[in-house]
């Protein structure tokens, strides 16, 4: 228990452009999946499934988004188009979490998402485990149909997080909220 709780009060988000390689073995992003589909998920929906972007498709879906934020911004300079295209090539694996929440007669859909952004959470906890950094985005490609319609979502669904996994030198803390600005206690 004392390696869980130090895990839990040291894990750190990473920028992905600060992530170096290698990135996990295919065992080990299966690992790190089978872990992460196992949150709560009232009624036993699956109300999410995976994309892992790794290898080319990194700089093939980078090349979409670049060109649509081009399109976006003509007015954008060549750097700013440029790192919008090396959007999904700055860690070496990047996983779409993809919320599949659709309307359910004992399930709310609130719920269905809760659960998409607890697979997120305990993918990047599983990662961070196994010696990765990470960082749990979503940005504007997120929203972007044409984005989404490159991952193959379907129309109804949505982007929870895109988990950038790889290696770098660990971060200082960032300053976290006083437990009295946002605790209630109820006796």
């Amino acid at each position: 228990m004392t390696d869980t709780l130090s895990l839990l009060s040291t894990r750190r988000s990473l920028a992905p452009h600060q992530m170096t390689g290698p990135g996990p073995t295919r065992a080990e992003l299966e690992q790190m999946l089978a872990l992460a589909s196992r949150i709560p998920d009232h009624g036993k929906l699956a109300p999410w499934r995976f994309i892992v972007i790794q290898g080319a498709a990194r700089d093939r879906l980078g090349a979409v988004a670049g060109d649509l934020y081009a399109k976006a911004n003509p007015g954008a300079d060549a750097e700013r188009r440029a790192n919008e295209a090396n959007r999904f090539s700055r860690a070496p694996v990047v996983i779409a979490v993809v919320s599949k929440a659709a309307p359910h007669p004992k399930i709310p859909e609130w719920e269905q998402e809760l659960s998409a952004g607890a697979a997120c959470m305990t993918l990047t906890t599983a990662a961070v485990a196994m010696g990765y950094l990470t960082a749990w985005l979503t940005e504007w490609m997120a929203y972007d149909r044409a984005v989404l319609d490159a991952l193959g979502l379907a129309p109804h669904e949505r982007i929870a997080g895109f988990i950038h996994i790889g290696r770098g030198q660990k971060q200082d803390d960032r300053p976290r909220p006083t437990l009295a600005d946002i605790v209630t206690w109820m006796e």
